[in-house]
């Protein structure tokens, strides 16, 4: 099992390599169990809405035939360098929010299989221009998009003592979030924090000594989330992708934080995000998918291992009715 794990990444970053990116842009988790996941079928259309340095796209291009068709989102323009010599693939310069309204605009009413990897990618948290990582002294940016928003130093500068409370409860799930946000208020009222080595000053003195490095994290996801405004993106991208995918088509998410997996989780099972299934005659519940795994899938030990950054990650496959 390790052999073939390591075999896997060592043929995705290869595949990078020869993309023309200096290095590795980014090693994607459960590689093979989301490809597989998609069931991809030769003549089909898919989508790969989260493009990036194109290790997705190359697997599902590998599959498809001639006929096949792959569209691929990023609105990141570093990933534009990535774009395979194919002509069965097109790239989409965009928020994979707006996944409706380009295949409309590229003539597709329906597709066979979307496939969305949330995780940041390892160019991003790499790059300390990017602002992504608590290890780099780069601007506190974050933005995906670098091009429009608000960027995590104008979150902080800028919001209210009670949003920014919100803001670390809710994305961050710190316990300390109301003092936190009140150090930083005061802290940006003598001096803006502008870099990431500004906000690590400030919140140190809130991370345990066993766990400081967890509470970093934490602290920057909770910033990155609103400035990309993710989670209300995954809503509509969901929503969409049950509108636009065959009967028989799979939805395939990997998530890489419990917000994100929650709400998959509830939306492959009710096809909405209260929960809520409406039953029928029989009293069985009305449901727009078929589940392909109840227990969520995470990587294996072995590839851990081989990707430590892998850890995290959570795969779950939905069939549309």
């Amino acid at each position: 099992m390790l052999f073939k794990t390591v075999t896997t990444i060592l043929a995705v970053v290869n595949a990078l390599k020869m993309s023309k990116i200096e290095g590795c842009y980014h090693i994607p988790a459960l590689f093979d169990e989301s490809l597989n996941g998609l069931n991809i079928q030769s003549s089909g259309v898919y989508v790969d809405l989260t493009f990036g340095g194109g290790s997705h796209a190359r697997g599902i291009l590998d599959r498809l035939g001639n006929k096949g068709k792959l569209y691929g989102f990023d609105q990141d323009a570093d990933a534009e360098a990535n774009i395979p010599a194919d002509n069965r693939f097109v790239f989409v310069r965009s928020n994979f929010r707006y996944l409706l309204n380009f295949m409309r605009y590229h003539g597709e009413s329906q597709v066979n299989g979307i496939l969305a990897d949330l995780g940041v990618s390892f160019h991003h948290f790499d790059d300390a221009t990017r602002g992504f990582s608590f290890r780099f002294d780069g601007a506190l940016d974050m933005r995906m998009n670098n091009r429009a928003g608000k960027t995590a130093a104008d979150i902080l500068n800028t919001s209210p003592e009670e949003t920014l409370a919100s803001v670390f409860h809710l994305y961050g799930e710190l316990a300390s979030a109301r003092k936190l946000a009140a150090r930083i208020v005061e802290t940006r009222a003598a001096s803006p924090i502008r870099t990431a080595t500004d906000l690590l000053h400030i919140v140190k003195p809130f991370a345990g000594r066993d766990n400081e490095k967890k509470f970093f994290a934490q602290v920057f996801q909770a910033l990155r989330i609103p400035v990309n405004d993710e989670m209300q993106a995954l809503r509509e991208m969901l929503s969409q992708a049950l509108h636009i995918l065959k009967p028989g088509g799979r939805l395939v998410v990997i998530t890489y934080h419990s917000l994100e997996d929650r709400l998959v989780k509830i939306f492959f099972r009710a096809g909405n995000f209260n929960g809520e299934s409406r039953p029928d005659f029989f009293g069985n519940k009305l449901t727009p998918f078929r589940l392909i795994n109840n227990k969520v899938i995470i990587p294996s030990a072995e590839e851990i291992e081989a990707n430590p950054r892998a850890r995290s990650a959570k795969l779950r496959i939905a069939e549309k009715k």
